[in-house]
């Protein structure tokens, strides 16, 4: 994956791109991104951030293999899962906790 010179200097990853692109759910058709599934329709499930092989369209609840849609093999799939619970938990602490 391509990373531009302005996305580099705007400190943008090659992971953050690959969880923000859209991606097209195949139950509904409707599109979302690895942070909304993470965000919204994995929000109160007790495996989100136990490195859950699953991914879950936020309008239909579908939920299908991460690995195969969105990163094509194990060891990307737990590198992603370890990279959107790092973002979720660093949000976490520096906007809702106490």
């Amino acid at each position: 994956m391509w990373i531009t010179p302005e996305e580099r200097s705007a400190n943008i990853t090659k992971e953050l791109k690959i969880a923000a692109r859209r991606f097209l759910c195949p139950n509904c058709g409707k599109e979302f991104s690895l942070f909304q599934s993470r965000a919204i329709a994995c929000k109160y499930c007790s495996q989100a951030n136990q490195n859950c092989p699953n991914v879950r369209c936020p309008h239909c609840d579908s939920e299908f293999p991460i690995q195969g849609f969105i990163v094509p093999d194990k060891e990307d799939r737990v590198h992603m899962n370890k990279y959107a619970d790092t973002v979720f938990n660093n949000f976490d602490d520096t906007y809702n906790r106490r």
